[in-house]
């Protein structure tokens, strides 16, 4: 009976941490959606945030060392973004996204002298995703 009850808590010991330790799949377009990253310049500001909007629909805040990740539907999307603390009462930055089903978009936020601005990427520096906010 004791050697059972050893098989049984090695089984279980052993198994345990796979259904535990697994990635979470990060989402890919499918159907009618397309992927939506906005990462940061690494000289974007370490005591700034950015507080970024979808259609007017706030979707997330992203702080030093983060990105946005996220799906949107194919279709024509408002993007805004927006440094916070906004110290100086600076507009957000808004420009129009026209998402083709089962592509990705990369944009990383930088400065363009003291104007926050979303610039089309190739290149994407993985970070941590940032919460929705």
């Amino acid at each position: 009976m004791r050697h059972w009850i050893l098989i049984l808590f090695a089984v279980v010991a052993m198994s345990a941490p796979c259904a535990y330790a697994r990635p979470r799949p990060t989402p890919t377009p499918t159907g009618k959606t397309a992927r939506l990253i906005v990462q940061r310049a690494p000289n974007f500001g370490s005591d700034l945030f950015i507080r970024l909007s979808i259609d007017g629909k706030r979707v997330g805040d992203i702080p030093r060392n983060q990105h946005y990740g996220g799906i949107v539907s194919a279709g024509r999307h408002a993007v805004a973004a927006l440094a916070l603390p906004n110290t100086e009462a600076r507009r957000p930055t808004s420009m129009q996204l026209i998402a083709k089903a089962g592509q990705v978009y990369i944009f990383t936020a930088t400065w363009n002298g003291d104007r926050l601005v979303l610039v089309p990427s190739t290149y994407y520096m993985p970070t941590t995703r940032a919460n929705k906010g």
